[in-house]
């Protein structure tokens, strides 16, 4: 293990500390997703006795067991034990961050944004003639026209957002501790005249996870979970999921990456290939002729390229624009460097960028020449032998 580095697990239901020190070797470097949960795996080698907790329980137990890896002090990544595995003294185990959990978990409840409201008719059976008149009131009181059918209250996305997350936590046993961020994104769900509401109903069998995946895609905006010992108790930990408005992170002027000085490597650069399209076709809900439809289009003096998205879950005009102007933006970029590795540098020291960041790449690509194209971190991995590996999109690749 690194030196200032170390595992520790605690018992899921409720957070007690099992073992300070998990005799743990990874497999898999900790790894954080904007967006994600982000994964972790490891082995643990030959067996060890104290890998039994207090509660006869192994302190390694699936869905039990939540995981974090601390250096110097703060705690870079935490996580719940998804999978074991056991040969012979060999264990292995696999992680991942607490965002996991929704998947799987169906949503029993039922909320609805933008209902299409039809007020009742006070008219209504008050003309059993059917000569416009009001019964009793003939060339007095003509039977006006029926009220018009109005949209009712709608939900903000991260109300909506942390309903489901509330569903989940407010079950039993299935509270794992994680606090979302309280503020709204200032956009709702579902259209003003009631033409398109939104819904989440336990009769079609909704996945939380899923829904709550759909969200983040559909609006869009960013979310990052973290987690940090407590200031008022050294053992206690807090576990907290951040919502970007309308995304986290920010254009880091202040930091340096550059070949030669603090990047080691960078993946293979990647243009869009077979992936390139200034055109998007997005299909929507309902069949047939009703389908809803949506052409977006980034014409760039290159040929036509036509990528076509099929989302059942979008109805509205808007939705449906928002997701091809998303896919068109991740499709009409030019070159990208998709990851670089990193040593601790006065440059960019460790821990100092956050995920969402806007960070510049300045090296050398052959066939290309010098590369200086800002890149946003989407992930990043930290492995023991010092170095850390940062997943990134070109900037220009994101559609808010």
């Amino acid at each position: 293990m690194a030196t200032g580095w170390r595992f520790i697990a605690q018992r899921a239901l409720p957070e007690t500390i099992l073992d300070w020190e998990v005799p743990f070797t990874l497999s898999s470097n900790p790894k954080r997703d904007l967006s994600g949960p982000g994964s972790m795996a490891g082995t643990i080698e030959p067996e060890y006795a104290r890998m039994i907790g207090p509660d006869g329980k192994p302190i390694l137990q699936e869905w039990g067991t939540k995981l974090y890896l601390e250096i110097e002090g703060y705690i870079r990544w935490g996580g719940i034990v998804t999978k074991t595995a056991y040969d012979g003294p060999k264990a292995s185990i696999q992680a991942e961050g607490f965002s996991c959990y929704p998947q799987g978990i169906p949503y029993e409840s039922y909320m609805i944004s933008g209902a299409l409201i039809t007020p009742k008719d006070p008219y209504a059976g008050r003309d059993k003639n059917h000569d416009g008149w009001v019964d009793g009131k003939k060339g007095k009181q003509r039977v006006p026209p029926p009220p018009k059918p109005y949209g009712g209250p709608r939900i903000d996305t991260y109300d909506a957002f942390r309903n489901i997350w509330n569903h989940v936590q407010s079950r039993p046993y299935g509270n794992i501790g994680l606090k979302i961020d309280t503020h709204d994104l200032g956009e709702n769900l579902g259209a003003a005249d009631g033409s398109d509401p939104w819904e989440l109903a336990w009769w079609d069998n909704p996945d939380c996870g899923q829904a709550l995946d759909t969200l983040t895609r559909t609006t869009p905006f960013d979310w990052v979970e973290t987690h940090a010992w407590a200031a008022a108790d050294g053992n206690a930990i807090d576990h907290r999921l951040m919502l970007g408005k309308p995304r986290l992170g920010r254009k880091r002027n202040d930091l340096r990456f550059a070949q030669g000085e603090n990047i080691m490597a960078i993946a293979k650069p990647e243009g869009m290939g077979d992936d390139y399209a200034n055109e998007a076709v997005v299909l929507g809900k309902g069949e047939g002729r009703k389908m809803k439809r949506a052409q977006v289009h980034r014409y760039d003096g290159r040929l036509r390229r036509v990528a076509t998205v099929t989302d059942k879950t979008l109805a509205s005009d808007k939705a449906l624009r928002t997701r091809g102007e998303r896919e068109l933006a991740g499709r009409t970029q030019a070159l990208q460097i998709p990851a670089i590795q990193i040593v601790d540098h006065p440059n960019a020291r460790f821990g100092s960028w956050a995920l969402g960041d806007d960070i510049r790449i300045q090296v050398h690509v052959p066939w290309v020449g010098d590369v200086d194209v800002w890149h946003r971190i989407v992930s990043d991995e930290i492995s023991a032998d010092g170095m850390v590996v940062l997943t990134l999109k070109r900037s220009d690749s994101f559609q808010y």
